[in-house]
């Protein structure tokens, strides 16, 4: 399996980028990596960090589009740069798979309009997996798309749980609806026109709207909001998380006491915190395009890139883009008769 790698998204690119696929390429046996960047650039970082390139190839993208660029000069001015060169190999079939830290608009620019969408499809969404009090979640959309119509939600959610199911090994995903209430009644027109559409899915596990305090907490398998609210979610998630961790730390420096008491835990402690900690998961699909293009969080570090390749590599393998067009190209029957 070939996996396509922008070796310059991200905040710690290309250094953390490069070890985290040299780390994927010791672990996996049928990964390879295909590097997209700057070559010279790419050999000297892993010469100097003392880094093997052994099976990974490089593609030579002399550009690079920043943050600071508007998404659509992927198109236009940054055609050359490392996740275009990625993109476009993935859509022409060089690769099986990409995954980049990058711009996350640029990224949702090219996979829709490079790589393209699913037959059926409306709209792409990003969907997070994301730890709670049993285990994980998919937040789905969480910012690829502000406005969305009933329809799209819809989407959202048979796509979500294609992927809980057939990547997360959940039997029967349970799917909710972000919403400020769990009442039918609750909520605005949005959410009120979606919560009877999906009550009209047969092929959904729907459980009706949750409220965003108990998403933590196992409410659903599958979250679905539209990408306005669904980062909001995540950024509150993320920062909350971020909020508690540093709490803990200050109780446990507190005293000797608690230092001493900290250190008999210390197993339990670090087990807990990889529970909660992004890095764990790796990154997001891009569900609802033709090929897997998978973002990761541009603060990654090696073991981010690692795992996301493996997240990619379980999603290659397990067909979930074949899938989500068979249950898509269903539900658009069901909606033609």
């Amino acid at each position: 399996m070939k996996i396509i790698v922008d070796a310059f998204g991200g905040d710690n690119a290309p250094l953390e980028i490069i070890k985290g696929c040299a780390m994927a390429v010791e672990k996996f046996e049928d990964v390879d990596i295909i590097l997209t960047g700057d070559e010279e650039t790419i050999k000297k970082v892993a010469e100097e960090n003392n880094i093997s390139l052994n099976r990974m190839e490089i593609v030579h993208a002399p550009d690079v589009i920043s943050m600071a660029d508007h998404p659509t000069e992927l198109m236009k001015s940054k055609k050359n740069s490392s996740l275009a060169v990625a993109l476009r190999m993935l859509s022409e079939g060089k690769g099986d798979a990409m995954v980049g830290a990058g711009s996350t608009g640029a990224m949702l620019t090219g996979a829709t309009l490079i790589v393209k969408r699913i037959k059926g499809i409306q709209r792409p969404a990003l969907a997070p997996v994301m730890p709670n009090a049993s285990g994980k979640f998919m937040l789905i959309d969480c910012g690829a798309n502000a406005e969305c119509r009933p329809d799209m939600l819809v989407q959202f959610a048979h796509m979500g749980s294609v992927y809980m199911k057939n990547v997360m090994g959940v039997e029967n995903p349970r799917v909710g609806l972000a919403n400020i209430g769990t009442e039918e009644t609750k909520g605005d027109e949005l959410r009120k026109e979606t919560l009877q559409l999906l009550k009209k899915e047969p092929n959904l596990n729907f459980i009706g709207n949750i409220e965003t305090r108990d998403v933590a907490f196992d409410g659903a398998d599958v979250v679905v909001a539209d990408g306005f609210t669904g980062n909001i979610i995540l950024k509150t998630y993320e920062g909350v998380a971020s909020m508690i961790s540093k709490k803990f730390k200050d109780v446990f420096k507190k005293n000797i006491k608690n230092t001493l008491a900290t250190a008999l835990m210390l197993g339990d402690i670090n087990d807990l915190k990889k529970s909660l900690d992004h890095n764990e998961y790796g990154g997001a699909p891009f569900l609802g395009v033709k090929k897997p293009v998978f973002k990761a969080h541009g603060s990654s570090k090696a073991i981010t890139i690692c795992n996301a390749i493996k997240l990619t590599r379980d999603f290659v393998a397990s067909d979930v883009i074949g899938k989500i067009a068979a249950d898509i190209s269903g539900e658009t029957a069901k909606q033609d008769k």
